[in-house]
């Protein structure tokens, strides 16, 4: 994974070798009006530590604050996402009716391709109407195996 910070605020969190990496990139150094450069911030290792820690199943929730890069619309989609709690799956649909625009299921599913922070604005929990996996920017393998992980662990925990 790729991590990154402004002003102390995670913006990326992205899989190296996702599908939208220069697109996503893209859009993060021109709002910002900035560049990439290589090296760490507090909020980076916090992030590192939390992402260790969720991997390890010892955590379900991230506490880093979060610098979301996009549209208004983009932006509320990306924040209700955090709200899908660990273990469980809503549709495009129904993140769309989350955030009052349910005839905007293509422009949801759209922003939720391109979020800029995985795992933490938890974007594999949002699937299919008819429950199956559809495109993640890490590949469907990937969210296949999250959302294995994280029913796994939240039936054992419950």
């Amino acid at each position: 994974m790729i991590l990154g910070s402004f002003e102390g605020k995670l913006c990326l969190c992205d899989w190296a070798d996702g599908k939208r990496r220069a697109s996503v990139d893209q859009r993060l150094q021109r709002i910002l009006n900035a560049n990439f450069v290589e090296g760490s911030s507090d909020v980076i290792e916090r992030a590192s530590q939390q992402l260790n820690e969720y991997f390890l199943n010892q955590r379900r929730n991230f506490d880093i604050p979060l610098l979301f890069v996009g549209t208004d619309f983009q932006k509320k989609v990306w924040n209700e996402l955090l709200k899908i709690p660990y273990g469980k799956t809503i549709s495009y649909g129904e993140l769309a009716q989350r955030i009052g625009k349910p005839n905007s299921v293509r422009a949801v599913a759209n922003t939720n391709a391109v979020n800029a922070i995985s795992i933490i604005a938890p974007c594999h929990r949002v699937i299919g109407s008819d429950g199956t996996l559809t495109g993640y920017g890490g590949g469907l393998e990937r969210k296949r195996y999250l959302l294995n992980m994280e029913k796994k662990h939240y039936l054992c925990k419950k």
